[in-house]
């Protein structure tokens, strides 16, 4: 076998060897820790529009609960072929009351009951509803801060824990606004 020709297998064996690392790194990170996602539609408007660019994070709710604020990622309940994004409102266990755009929870901290102060719902993006909802275990209760353009709870009911695939890690587009969980917002 010639110079020439061995040094042409190891440039194959190494191509080789190097794809096979990249699958066995990159595969596992895809669809177990990370997922890339599109934001499709208005219902999260202005905190995020069409085309912006989210990195998925789907362990942190393997090892923690979702909290109220957190933006996630979810599979529509009633078809969980499609993915929404929306921001969790109510959690298990609570009662979620809406009168006219304010949304109050009660729960064993708060039974009289808190209003939530929700600054990332711009002043058209408010509708009014009347409503009053007790969630059970692992049901949550998710609003988008479009209100007039979302469909969520309010329409379809709660949310199983088990339809949220995971949380708004990371915005990688556009540019200008690339951060770390956005959209989050502490109550």
């Amino acid at each position: 076998m010639s110079v020439n020709a061995v040094r042409e297998e190891k440039k194959e064996l190494s191509l080789l060897s190097f794809i096979l690392i990249v699958i066995a790194i990159v595969l596992p990170v895809r669809f177990f820790i990370a997922k890339p996602f599109i934001v499709s539609g208005t219902s999260m408007s202005p905190t995020f529009e069409s085309w912006h660019y989210l990195i998925i994070d789907q362990v942190t709710y393997k090892l923690s609960e979702p909290a109220r604020g957190d933006v996630i990622v979810m599979r529509y309940p009633l078809d969980t072929s499609r993915y929404f994004i929306k921001r969790i409102i109510g959690l298990p266990g609570e009662t979620v009351i809406i009168e006219g755009s304010d949304v109050t929870i009660k729960n064993a901290a708060h039974p009289e009951g808190i209003k939530l102060v929700e600054p990332y719902i711009a002043e058209e993006n408010k509708t009014e509803n009347h409503l009053v909802v007790t969630l059970s275990d692992n049901e949550y209760y998710v609003l988008g801060d479009n209100r007039g353009a979302s469909a969520d709870s309010r329409y379809w009911g709660t949310l199983p824990k088990n339809d949220i695939v995971g949380r708004a890690f990371v915005r990688l587009f556009p540019f200008t606004q690339i951060g770390y969980l956005p959209g989050a917002h502490t109550f």
